[in-house]
């Protein structure tokens, strides 16, 4: 049953890793929240390695840049692992062909920079949909737009037979206030009507394969018991961490704000009625990381 929690340090003691979510754990789009700074640091100070493990569709270079400008500074963590990374390995092995029809926005495109990890890298062009061997998504072209929109484009693709490279399986995020969709909705989608989808982010295995071999090359791969998943998504982090084993600590005053009651502490009967209409058991469960 999951335990409602405080404070991190309660716990933190039990492990010697937190795969840590950023976007509604780290901080909201627009900023850092200071408490989770604060927690990570100390987490860190105690010999604790925080691998901040996010569905940004980039490369951990450029993830890097955009949180130091929202306030999470270097000695909150230690390596990122991003779905965009674990993505770019894929497409740049000829995962969805050597054509691509490219959805996203310009800020996107470091996307495209084969990774270093490959040794002998496919060479990638983006081309009009009509040209595409496949389907790159890195998000939609407009972020408040319906994703049903969409739609003509999908069947035709769908129609020929092209894979769709999902490096964000994030369905919303909110910068702020204000609810944005993602490529996990565009996705979604593609799927219901009736395409093939390969996902890359949380909760699939190959970005949570990706944090291990960065623990790993920190030299502190520690015990599974002893590594936490952290994280707001009910059906990215929770159950992520719940497919691969791990123990997960909810932070319910992200996405699941509304429906989990949460105010300082989610309210425990709106948190039971939550966790069981999704079928997931987290370890624990916190309203902000502090």
């Amino acid at each position: 049953m999951t335990r409602i929690i405080d404070r991190f340090d309660e716990i933190a003691g039990r492990y010697d890793a937190a795969l840590v979510d950023l976007w509604g754990c780290m901080h909201n789009g627009l900023a850092a929240w200071p408490a989770a700074v604060a927690a990570m640091r100390a987490f860190r100070a105690q010999g604790g390695k925080v691998v901040l493990l996010t569905n940004a569709p980039r490369p951990r270079a450029q993830v890097a840049v955009q949180i130091a400008a929202l306030g999470i500074p270097e000695d909150a963590w230690d390596v990122i692992a991003t779905s965009g990374d674990a993505a770019r390995v894929a497409m740049f092995q000829g995962a969805v062909g050597r054509k691509v029809w490219f959805m996203g926005q310009e800020g996107d495109l470091a996307f495209f920079e084969p990774p270093r990890i490959v040794a002998d890298p496919v060479a990638i062009s983006r081309v009009p949909l009509d040209q595409a061997e496949g389907i790159v998504c890195l998000g939609p072209f407009d972020p408040h737009a319906d994703p049903a929109l969409n739609r003509p484009a999908f069947l035709g693709a769908k129609t020929r037979g092209l894979k769709l490279l999902c490096a964000n399986p994030d369905i919303v995020v909110d910068r702020g206030e204000t609810r944005e969709w993602c490529a996990g909705a565009l996705a979604r989608l593609y799927e219901e009507m009736g395409g093939q989808t390969l996902y890359f982010g949380k909760p699939h295995p190959p970005i949570y394969d990706l944090a291990r071999q960065r623990l790993a090359a920190l030299g502190a791969l520690p015990d599974e018991a002893r590594i936490l998943c952290i994280g707001d998504g009910i059906g990215t982090d929770v159950a992520g961490a719940a497919g691969e084993g791990l123990d997960c600590l909810f932070i319910t005053g992200g996405l699941a704000l509304e429906e989990t009651g949460t105010d300082h502490h989610p309210d425990e009967a709106a948190l039971k009625r939550y966790l069981e209409a999704h079928r997931q058991n987290p370890t624990w469960a916190m309203g902000f990381l502090r």
